[in-house]
Parts: structure tokens; C-alpha cells; sequence
């Protein structure tokens, strides 16, 4: 999969400066370009896309001198331009936040944020995206199946976002969680019950969870005795 190229759109130069450098960082992305407005970030993704080197995601700054991200966004779906959108602002205002996911911003980070956060954020939207480009890929299947789409994503929520079941424990899910980081292959409920001495359907919660969560991959394993059981794998978050 080719770097994903990005489009930095913030009015505050120093921002602009640390959120292209975070970008610099990122295995997987490539800068674009800054735009330091509204009216400028139209003219040059229209301009990119015409050189054949479209924008594939926009670092969008809500709060800009001359548009609100909200038109920005609803100005380049009416343009047929179909990059993704990460709005990032420091408004928190929930009519805002439900607008921009009406019209297809698929993160939202909150001003101010660390590098970690960042990086979290766009590594989820990058296995997003990898997990669409790759599903059903060499398998003649003609469609996504609901386990296929509900997968991409949970890519875009991390372990976080979610609310923890009754009766499972953070430090337990951690230490799931560290089991199936270090590994090299995919683990069953099985294993992970064998190794951290749990029963199976402890173990089954806790990686259910994770899978939900986008923090593994989930598959069926088969080419055993019986029904064929799940088996996860880090995905790299």
C-alpha cells in the first residue's frame, strides 16, 4: 500500500509547522502540502487532484480565517473531491462534532493534543484504510461481508473508546493485551488461557473485546477437530 498523502489545513503557522513535522514522523504518510485557509486548501487539492497526485486525507482545522471546516468539507464533497477528513479544533461543541460526522469527517482531535495522540489517531485511519484495500483481496469475492466491514471499522476506535464490559479489569485486559502483542502468530482463547491461566470464555471476552476495539485482527482458524475457533493478531496499534 502506497503512502497516504495529506493535506495540512491549519491558519496558526506554528501548528501548521508541528502537524506537518508529526506527519514527517508517520510511517505510511507522505505531506501534501499546508494550506493556511479555506479558500487555498480548495484551490489546491483541486489543483493536485488535476496533476494526477490527489490528496487521500485532510488535517482540517475547523476554526479558520476565512471558512469554517464544516464549508470546506461540504464545498469539496460538492466538488467531487473525496478525501477523507480528521477535523482537528479546539471547539467541542457537540452540534459541531455531530455535523462534521454527517458529512464524512472520520476523527476528531481536540486542540491541544501530544504527538501520541496524533499518532494514534492517523494509525488508526491508515488500518482503516488497509483493511479496506485488502478485504476479500485475491479471494474472488465480490463484496465486503458484514464481518469485513464491521472490522475496518474498529480500526478507527482505539481500546479506549470503548466502554469495558461488566466483569472484565483493566489490568487484565492489559496483560491480554501485552500476550497477543508479543507474538508472532495469531493466538486463540485457548492459548491465551493456557499462558495467563484464565478459563476460555474469560479469555474469549477479553480478545472479543479487543477485536471490537480494532486492537487485533479477528479470524476464523479452521483445519482443527470441531467447530473452527477464532484466532487474533496484533494488528500494530
Amino acid at each position: 500500500m502506497s503512502n497516504i498523502r495529506v493535506l495540512v489545513v491549519e491558519d496558526e503557522a506554528i501548528a501548521a509547522a508541528a502537524h506537518a513535522a508529526y506527519i514527517g514522523r508517520l510511517p505510511g504518510f507522505e505531506l501534501a502540502g499546508r494550506a493556511p485557509d479555506g479558500q487555498s486548501a480548495l484551490r489546491l487539492l483541486t489543483e493536485l487532484s488535476a496533476a494526477g497526485n490527489p490528496v487521500e486525507l485532510v488535517l482540517l482545522d475547523m476554526n479558520l480565517p476565512d471558512l469554517h471546516g464544516l464549508d470546506i468539507a461540504r464545498r469539496m464533497r460538492a466538488s467531487g473531491i473525496l478525501a477523507d477528513i480528521i477535523a482537528i479544533t479546539a471547539v467541542r461543541e457537540l452540534a459541531i462534532v455531530r455535523s462534521a460526522v454527517a458529512i464524512g469527517v472520520v476523527q476528531y482531535l481536540i486542540k491541544p493534543f501530544t504527538f501520541a495522540t496524533f499518532a494514534d489517531k492517523l494509525e488508526s485511519y491508515r488500518q482503516f484504510r488497509q483493511q479496506l484495500a485488502g478485504t476479500n483481496a485475491g479471494t474472488g469475492k465480490a463484496g465486503a461481508s458484514q464481518s469485513d466491514v464491521d472490522q475496518a471499522f474498529a480500526s478507527l476506535r482505539a481500546p479506549s473508546e470503548l466502554p469495558l464490559p461488566k466483569g472484565l479489569s483493566v489490568s487484565t485486559l492489559g496483560s491480554v493485551q501485552d500476550f497477543v502483542k508479543q507474538q508472532r502468530d495469531a493466538v486463540s482463547a485457548t492459548e491465551v488461557m493456557d499462558a495467563l491461566g484464565m478459563s476460555r470464555v474469560t479469555a474469549r471476552r477479553y480478545l472479543e473485546y479487543l477485536a471490537d476495539a480494532g486492537a487485533v485482527s479477528r479470524t476464523a482458524r479452521y483445519g482443527t477437530p470441531g467447530r473452527p475457533e477464532n484466532e487474533y493478531r496484533w494488528s500494530g496499534r
